[in-house]
């Protein structure tokens, strides 16, 4: 029976040359504007009232109870822009607060770039394999989705930032890694970034890995196989929703432009139309605060579901390389105990080694499986509440722009009782 292919992982192991190119591709906020008539109350229905309140209360607990077994918190802010002979880059705060042991003092402040946070991410892999490390922001950006180190881009990056530190500080076994104390800890980083594998020791790495892959494995255990279709499974559809929901908020960009070039036809026309004058300006107003209310809802899409979309199709691609490592991990251990087996080697030497590797099979198994339910838990969570803030803020922009046309009903009403008079007179 033929082995099953084992893609080679080459993350972590290929020197990275371009470590400034950080780019993000997370949609940008969206500047809102005030200013508009005011009208008649905004209606909320009550299923929608009763849904934010049990949201809020729901939010609270969590947040109360989160906060009584935490003990590590962790604030990534202030960024400042860095000018040199050769680079530009932008430099983060990270304030950190604990009440751990380990650590010397119980609060610590350091600042932190990109690519700082990159070594953490390659340190945090290579030491914990299958493990499942929070994806950072990514580095490229499809071009002209973004300028480069605007305000918006470095606000975006910043909470991405946040929310990874705050994921590592959450997770039982990476929050105690040396290398993130050290990250949290010390002032110059430099030295540190130096004392990883050097590059003799991360190609050798590189080319094991792909000897695994075209050796492929002869049988992986049925729980990781249902894990990798799985994450093949959840991989398609969170891309598929991240593209389309992108898409959709492209449109509704397009329909908030014809909008604002709708509502001036009107106010120009009620000009040139004296009879129409009054019914003509109310329309071009309900135009102009359904516009608002539009540009409202596009920022609430790109703030909130798309970065929560995003950012589990980074997920997915972490997922896939953990299983990969995995696989890589029992590959080898597959290739030693053949080699063991057929006796054409020294079998003292390699029974150590077999050993060796089948207690590293074993502990990579286990590490998986318990991050497994821990990240299902977390993102059935992250997308839970992503989904219902989006039906909360979907339920408000179509009861506002409701209420917007049902005010311009309201005063362009005539009242019947006249209506007949005037009829009768005219008879």
């Amino acid at each position: 029976m033929s082995g099953q292919t084992v893609p080679a992982d080459f993350s972590g192991h290929m020197l990275d040359l371009d470590e400034d190119e950080d780019l993000e591709v997370f949609s940008k906020n969206t500047s809102l504007t005030d200013g508009s008539p005011v009208l008649s109350p905004m209606p909320n229905s009550p299923g929608s009232m009763v849904n934010q309140y049990r949201l809020e209360e729901e939010e609270e607990r969590e947040e109360e109870q989160a906060a009584d077994t935490k003990d590590i918190f962790i604030t990534v802010d202030n960024p400042e822009s860095h000018v040199t002979a050769i680079e530009t880059f932008i430099m983060y705060r990270v304030a950190t607060k604990t009440t751990r042991s380990e650590f010397d003092s119980s609060e610590y402040e350091v600042r932190r770039r990109y690519q700082d946070f990159l070594w953490l991410r390659g340190r945090l892999e290579e030491t914990h394999p299958t493990l499942i490390v929070h994806p950072l922001p990514e580095k490229f950006v499809v071009k002209g989705m973004v300028e480069r180190f605007n305000d918006d881009f470095i606000e975006t990056r910043r909470k991405a930032l946040h929310r990874f530190l705050n994921k590592i500080s959450e997770h039982p076994i990476l929050s105690c890694s040396q290398h993130f104390k050290v990250f949290l800890t010390v002032q110059e980083l430099t030295p540190h970034r130096k004392q990883g594998p050097g590059f003799l020791s991360r190609m050798g790495e590189t080319v094991r890995a792909v000897a695994n892959s075209v050796r492929g494995l002869r049988s992986r255990p049925e729980e990781f196989t249902a894990m990798q279709e799985y994450v093949e499974d959840f991989s398609n559809k969170i891309s598929s929703l991240d593209k389309v929901t992108q898409r959709i908020i492209k449109e509704q960009r397009e329909y908030l432009d014809e909008l604002r070039q709708y509502s001036p036809t009107y106010d120009q026309w009620a000009e040139s139309e004296e009879e129409l004058a009054e019914p003509l300006k109310g329309v071009a107003g309900c135009v102009e605060r359904c516009g608002k209310e539009t540009e409202e809802q596009i920022g609430h899409l790109s703030e909130v579901l798309v970065p929560a979309l995003h950012e589990y199709v980074l997920c997915a691609e972490t997922l896939k390389a953990v299983m990969r490592r995995r696989d890589n991990i029992q590959a080898e251990f597959e290739v030693k105990n053949e080699a063991l087996a057929s006796k054409k080697v020294d079998q003292e030497a390699m029974k150590e080694e077999v050993d060796g590797l089948a207690d590293r099979v074993e502990f990579a198994n286990n590490a998986l499986k318990g991050d497994w339910s821990r990240w299902q838990e977390s993102m059935r969570t992250d997308l839970k509440s992503a989904f219902v803030s989006t039906a909360e803020k979907n339920v408000e922009y179509y009861e506002k722009c409701l209420a917007v046309w049902d005010s311009f009903l309201v005063s362009q009403r005539t009242d019947p009782g006249k209506t007949e008079q005037d009829g009768e007179n005219a008879s």
